[in-house]
């Protein structure tokens, strides 16, 4: 058994977090969950939410390793866009507005079936999930990375992700701490947006 990547691990891993506490259309599904149908059907909305991201991140892990030992220039390529885009997310999460919790509607069916589904989809058919994940990821996996890395990082982001809006459907909701998110929203966003744009000029410096 291979040791594991720990520094690749706690990279994607700080990226997962910032992605998963940013305020937006997730927050805005879950949030709907739990005041239509109570903290069951919230909790149903996050574990689904977990899921579908967990499919994503466990498949871009793989491809992008099978891609980066098989095919490097291609992956260079890749890594180059990545940064690209994690600038460009910088830029959008830096001059975006908050108004995630004012946009809760309360017309729907208490089910914890469709707060399950509603969850997965909103995760697995958004493609901004998809591209984010693969600017990250691109970033931080090596060659030669041992399966228990690769799947640590997968089960990882679907671990945080599930985690994050379990905890915003059993003790936020409600409270003034969720309030105070969607009052102090934009300085969320800027900081990830910061984030975003140390960590795509390192990678940058990485490349030249």
């Amino acid at each position: 058994m291979e040791p594991l990547a720990w520094e690749a691990i706690l990279a994607a891993g700080l990226f997962f977090v910032l992605g998963a506490t940013s305020p937006g259309p997730s927050l805005i599904v879950v949030l709907r969950n739990t005041l239509i149908g109570g903290r069951r059907q919230g909790v149903a909305c996050a574990v689904g939410h977990g899921l579908g991201f967990g499919i994503y991140a466990g498949s871009a892990v793989f491809g992008l390793i099978l891609l980066l030992e098989n095919s490097p220039n291609t992956f260079l390529v890749l890594q180059i866009i990545g940064a690209v885009l994690l600038v460009w997310y910088g830029i959008t999460m830096w001059t975006a507005k908050v108004d995630a919790l004012d946009d809760v509607d309360l017309k729907a069916i208490n089910h914890q079936r469709q707060g399950f589904t509603e969850g997965f989809a909103i995760a697995f058919f958004n493609p901004k999930i998809a591209l984010f994940l693969v600017a990250v990821l691109a970033q931080v996996l090596k060659p030669g990375m041992g399966f228990e890395t690769k799947l640590a990082i997968g089960v990882l982001g679907m671990t945080i992700d599930t985690l994050w809006y379990v905890l915003v459907a059993l003790v936020l909701t409600g409270t003034p701490i969720l309030e105070k998110l969607r009052t102090n929203g934009e300085l969320v966003y800027k900081a990830t947006a910061i984030a975003l744009w140390v960590f795509a000029s390192t990678v940058v410096w990485s490349l030249v």
